[in-house]
């Protein structure tokens, strides 16, 4: 029998340690780059305390969903932990969809009241058609007027640990959005992880900048890793662009921030271009999809050390992170090969690789399979809607096919639903996305199946870029790629299709590349995979 004491893990806690051990550390606002407000740590857990008071006074009940629809900014970071706090549960609303979509989600989580940033009220229009009795508090001077006129609450509701804590819901890019319930005690173990030092390591010496979305997937568990460490936060406010993200980076000295590759592409271009320094980055993570090799040595000459988390909202969504072995340390080439992989299963998970026969694929860096997890922070099923083919006796089904080598390394070598069959044969649509990636002229691409009378499928490739040369590309492919991998077609776009989320809006594309492959007039024969 244990003799240690049961103690329960609920992220409420959080706000006693940032306001007793970090009080000094710094919350920071911005509006388009330019700051407008800081305060310390004991003025926010002041203000949660009030918040949380005034939504149990508003009939808030333990286990209700609050809604957010809100930018990056302090009163967002306050929510984060006064609805816990009052015993209710977090739900983050994604601001990129449209109001039908809103009102879906809003529905199907059944919130109890929403707070809503002012600029995104008419994206609420289908809720209160629905809901016409439901509160909607603005986040303005009516909000700050709930936090003036009460009292801080003195003890958080109770609340388990297996309660739930937080809710968000998928991107919805393969159906209906999925809700994914995170309870404290998943949160509190996701949150203690993002500081190992073999991970995120969010420390008391960062000063943290969040660029991820506060409504996906609770921005990467950042907001709660750097209140648990004591890290400064810095919030960029509504549409931070690449040239205020820069200008925050140098004023405030950033030692930590994550996002997209497109977004840290475009950063790249306005850094080289306006002068700032980058170079207090310890950490730029990049997530969503594997970063080309040029951007992280793009990133490398300007100082900034890259890394690549990998995960999914139904993980919390961290799952693993490529932080490069110490013996690669000196060799540039060696560090990008291990970030461009998506890492090591962070301590906690447990992983096997589903081959298509229904056993476990070994571990030999050569042999694919379905990327399968469990561990303390993954979803078992879907909020109110179970989905029992997502998961098989325990495990996520995470739908990523991968190889994983035998120092635990992961790389993901394509979606599932985004493998192209043809003629027989898989083709990998992120190999061959990274393959044109390094093509002349190409800055951004992506590779989709299309319906072939005689091959089944062929792929189909959209290319981003000036002054792009189809030839020199064919070119570049023959010596990286299979032959019969060569893409059906190529159409060159202004921009690509993206999620809310900034991930690759592939179905989209799909529908696209249907009509496109039919303007053919004569579909070209592949070589076979033997020839």
């Amino acid at each position: 029998m244990s003799t240690v004491q049961n103690h329960r893990l609920v992220i409420t806690d959080f706000l006693a340690r940032a306001r007793d051990m970090f009080g000094d550390k710094q919350v920071i606002d911005h509006v388009d780059g330019t700051e407008t407000l800081r305060y310390d740590y004991r003025t926010y857990a002041d203000r949660v305390a009030r918040l949380a008071s005034a939504l149990v006074a508003a009939g808030v009940r333990p286990g209700d969903r609050v809604g957010t629809l809100a930018w990056n900014h302090h009163r967002h970071l306050e929510l984060y932990l006064a609805v816990p706090l009052a015993g209710a549960v977090l739900h983050t609303i994604n601001l990129r969809l449209e109001p039908d979509e809103i009102d879906y989600i809003v529905d199907h989580a059944d919130d109890t009241m929403i707070f809503a940033d002012p600029s995104l009220e008419h994206l609420l229009a289908a809720v209160k058609r629905r809901r016409p009795s439901m509160p909607i508090q603005l986040i303005d001077d009516g909000y700050e007027n709930l936090i003036a006129t009460h009292e801080p609450l003195v003890e958080p509701v109770p609340r388990a640990e297996t309660d739930l804590a937080a809710l968000c819901y998928t991107s919805g890019t393969t159906g209906a959005p999925k809700g994914v319930g995170y309870a404290h005690r998943s949160l509190y173990l996701h949150t203690m992880v993002a500081g190992l030092a073999d991970g995120h390591a969010v420390s008391e010496r960062d000063r943290a900048l969040v660029v991820v979305p506060m409504f996906h997937a609770n921005a990467w568990g950042v907001p709660f890793a750097a209140l648990m460490t004591g890290a400064d936060l810095v919030l960029p406010g509504p549409h931070p662009t690449p040239a205020a993200i820069a200008t925050l980076i140098d004023r405030h000295r950033i030692t930590y921030t994550g996002m997209v590759p497109t977004v840290a592409a475009d950063l790249v271009a306005h850094a080289r271009s306006s002068g700032l320094d980058l170079s207090s980055l310890r950490a730029l993570v990049l997530g969503g999809s594997p970063p080309p090799a040029e951007l992280i040595r793009a990133l490398d000459a300007l100082g900034v050390p890259v890394f690549q988390g990998w995960g999914m909202t139904e993980i919390s969504p961290m799952a693993t992170f490529a932080r490069p072995p110490a013996a690669a340390d000196d060799d540039l080439d060696s560090r990008i090969r291990y970030i461009r992989k998506q890492g090591r299963l962070l301590p906690g998970l447990q992983w096997r690789l589903l081959a298509d026969d229904g056993t476990d694929a070994p571990h030999d860096g050569m042999t694919s399979g379905e990327v399968l997890i469990r561990g303390p922070w993954v979803a078992t099923e879907y909020f109110r809607d179970p989905h029992p083919e997502a998961f098989v006796d325990g495990w996520l089904r995470t739908g990523d096919i991968g190889v994983i080598d035998d120092h635990g390394y992961l790389e993901i070598v394509d979606r599932a639903k985004d493998l192209i069959k043809s003629g027989g044969e898989w083709i990998s649509s992120v190999a061959l996305e990274s393959a044109l990636l390094s093509s002349p002229g190409v800055v951004d691409a992506a590779v989709v199946a299309a319906p072939h009378p005689r091959w089944q499928e062929r792929p189909v490739a959209y290319l981003v870029g000036d002054g792009i040369d189809l030839d020199k590309v064919r070119a570049h492919l023959t010596g990286s790629v299979p032959r019969w991998w060569m893409p059906e077609r190529f159409v060159i776009v202004d921009a690509l299709p993206r999620t809310s989320v900034g991930k690759l809006d592939k179905r989209s594309l799909r529908g696209r590349a249907v009509e496109d492959l039919a303007d053919d007039t004569a579909l070209s024969d592949p070589p076979t995979s033997r020839s």
